[in-house]
C-alpha cells in the first residue's frame, strides 16, 4: 500500500506542474499575439514558450500519464468504472489540448499567427474546465 501512496505523490506533483504550463502557455500566446513578428519581444516570447514546453510541460505530462497508469494498476481500479472512464476522457482532451499548444508554439516560432489574442484567451479556459471535471470525477466518483 505504501507504493500506491508514493505513486500518488508523484502523480499529484506532475499534474500540478503540467497544469501550470497548460494554464500559462495560452496566456503567453495572448501576449505574443500583441507583438510584431521578429521584434525583440516576439523573440523573447518564442524562447519562453519553447522552454516552458520542453523543460516543464512535456516531462510533467509524461510523468502524469505514467504515474496515472501506475495508480490504476497499483490501486486495482477497474478500467470499466464509469468515473475512471470519464476521467480518462478528460485526460485525453488535456493531451489533445497540449498537442494543440505544441502546434501553436511551432507556428509562432515561424511567425505564423493564424489566431488572434481573443482566441487564446478563450483557449486559456479549456484546461481549467477539464481540471475541474477531473477532480470531480476522482473525488466524487459520480459514475460508480
Amino acid at each position: 500500500m505504501r507504493m500506491f501512496e508514493w505513486i500518488k505523490v508523484v502523480h499529484i506533483l506532475a499534474v500540478v506542474s503540467w497544469m501550470a504550463g497548460l494554464l500559462y502557455l495560452p496566456r503567453l500566446l495572448v501576449y505574443h499575439c500583441g507583438t510584431k513578428p521578429l521584434s525583440e519581444a516576439s523573440e523573447l516570447f518564442k524562447v519562453m514558450e519553447r522552454r516552458l514546453l520542453k523543460a516543464i510541460m512535456r516531462p510533467a505530462a509524461l510523468v502524469t500519464l505514467v504515474s496515472g497508469g501506475g495508480l490504476v494498476f497499483a490501486g486495482g481500479f477497474s478500467p470499466g468504472a464509469g468515473w475512471l472512464s470519464a476521467k480518462m476522457t478528460a485526460v485525453i482532451l488535456l493531451v489533445l489540448f497540449h498537442g494543440f499548444l505544441e502546434i501553436s508554439v511551432r507556428q509562432f516560432a515561424r511567425d505564423i499567427r493564424r489566431r488572434d489574442a481573443r482566441f487564446y484567451r478563450f483557449a486559456n479556459e479549456v484546461p481549467t474546465v477539464l481540471l475541474i471535471l477531473i477532480v470531480v470525477f476522482v473525488v466524487v466518483k459520480p459514475f460508480q
